[in-house]
């Protein structure tokens, strides 16, 4: 597992880092926090985000009345194409207090839909309370991932299912790419560490979770760094207001510049992968 040598990241330094760079998530990618998912190649950005919140519904097997809570709910699209898509019963969590009002706001009482600025490891939620728990792209921030698998196992009802999305290192990386690239991207992301794909069906199972299946995503994902990164230059140019931002020395999260690049070059090299894990309780 990569770990950062610098002060490891907490829920606090989490929710800071999505609050300050708000306007940034939301110009450059949209309220879909998470990787694009393209199946034929030829998608724009905004049909590869629903591609990837569609897959992880299809996997988790969300149907008409299942209970389903989205941990880490970002802007609250996913748990909205859930609950509005598949007529699902959806609790929705995140660390964000940003993010947690614009969810809110957006969200019609037509859908049986609920949202919560709370950490995923104190949730206050009732044992085997869901059909499904998802995450996408949020255990990355879980300082101990191994609890955050655990506590999902005490939410899900038996026979419940747990699907998660999330960026990865490749197995056993060099020593220069854990130096130059996967331990700085943990710190400009605020991760406290990146696991391979071994460690989290290991940390899985010890959790409980039990018929744990992995499907490696990388090539079909990796464009959303391409996107990124070409969008963050032309906004960067064409929108004052982001590039005050960006060039504030006292904006302490203006290091996610170098995190989009880092992300794409360690696309690149394969130094960075990208999973989607189900299993079941």
């Amino acid at each position: 597992m990569i770990t950062p040598h610098e002060v490891i990241a907490d829920v606090a330094a989490v929710a800071a880092h999505y609050d300050d760079l708000d306007l940034f998530y939301q110009t450059i990618w949209g309220t879909h926090v998470h990787h694009g998912y393209w199946k034929t190649g030829k998608e724009n950005r905004e049909e590869a985000v629903l591609n990837l919140t569609r897959l992880v519904a299809e996997q988790a097997g969300v149907q008409a009345g299942d209970r389903v809570c989205d941990m880490g709910c970002g802007y609250g699209a996913t748990a909205m194409v859930l609950a509005r898509e598949y007529k699902a019963k959806v609790t929705a969590l995140t660390v964000s207090r940003r993010q947690y009002e614009f969810a809110r706001s957006r969200n019609s009482r037509s859908v049986d839909l609920d949202f919560f600025l709370r950490d995923a490891l104190d949730n206050q939620l009732e044992a085997e309370s869901f059909d499904c728990v998802l995450s996408i792209e949020s255990s990355e921030h879980m300082k101990d991932k191994l609890a955050f698998f655990t506590e999902v196992n005490r939410l899900l009802r038996p026979g419940g299912r747990f699907v998660v999305a999330a960026w990865l290192t490749r197995e056993q990386p060099a020593p220069w790419e854990s130096r130059y690239l996967l331990e700085p991207i943990c710190v400009e992301g605020r991760l406290p560490s990146l696991a391979s794909a071994s460690e989290y069906q290991d940390m899985l199972s010890r959790a409980g979770l039990r018929e744990i299946i992995f499907r490696d995503l990388t090539r079909q994902v990796q464009k959303t760094w391409t996107i990124c990164a070409a969008r963050f230059v032309s906004k960067i140019i064409t929108e004052p207001s982001l590039r005050s931002r960006m060039f504030d020395p006292n904006f302490s999260n203006r290091v996610f510049a170098k995190a989009v690049f880092r992300m794409w070059l360690a696309y690149k090299t394969g130094s960075m992968r990208y999973g989607l894990f189900s299993a079941q309780k």
